[in-house]
């Protein structure tokens, strides 16, 4: 028979072994905007040409006004009354149309959305996503657009605020 004395130390040494840590290494496993990759308009230009996938989170709106070659919307924020609201399909979205292990180059607007999402996408356990630092915009005014559209009359229609 054990002691009271003995008890306890099983208990501390299961709570240490079994309990928390797990836990805190679950805690330490979440990803974080600064566990995100973000690569230049032109490296992901590339990106895309070498067979990555595009994910566009801007909203319908402004994908159906431009938007890159190829590329699958989802958004990650809708425009309501209340402001803006994140999609909560949007990681169930995804997997309809993007499995864990494709390479997805993430893009939307200015940069902001597309980090927010890459992080929601790693924690989701997708491996191999890369933010498009400065957006749709940078696309747009580095010439990758593609667009017989002046830059300056396509800029202003990939804004997501009102």
């Amino acid at each position: 028979m054990m002691s009271s004395r003995q008890i306890l130390a099983s208990t501390r040494y299961l709570r240490r072994t079994h309990i928390f840590f797990p836990l805190r290494s679950l805690m330490d496993a979440t990803k974080k905007i600064e566990d995100v990759e973000s690569v230049d308009v032109h490296a992901a230009k590339d990106l895309l040409s070498s067979g990555h996938r595009y994910l566009d989170v801007r909203t319908t709106e402004e994908f159906n006004k431009s938007h890159v070659d190829n590329s699958m919307n989802v958004p990650y924020l809708f425009k309501t009354q209340e402001g803006r609201v994140k999609n909560p399909e949007f990681l169930t979205q995804v997997s309809s149309i993007c499995k864990k292990d494709d390479h997805i180059v993430v893009g939307c607007n200015s940069g902001g959305r597309s980090l927010n999402a890459c992080v929601d996408l790693l924690n989701a356990g997708y491996e191999r996503v890369k933010n498009m630092a400065g957006g749709y915009s940078a696309w747009v005014e580095n010439g990758l657009a593609g667009s017989e559209k002046p830059v300056e009359e396509m800029k202003p229609s990939c804004k997501f605020r009102p």
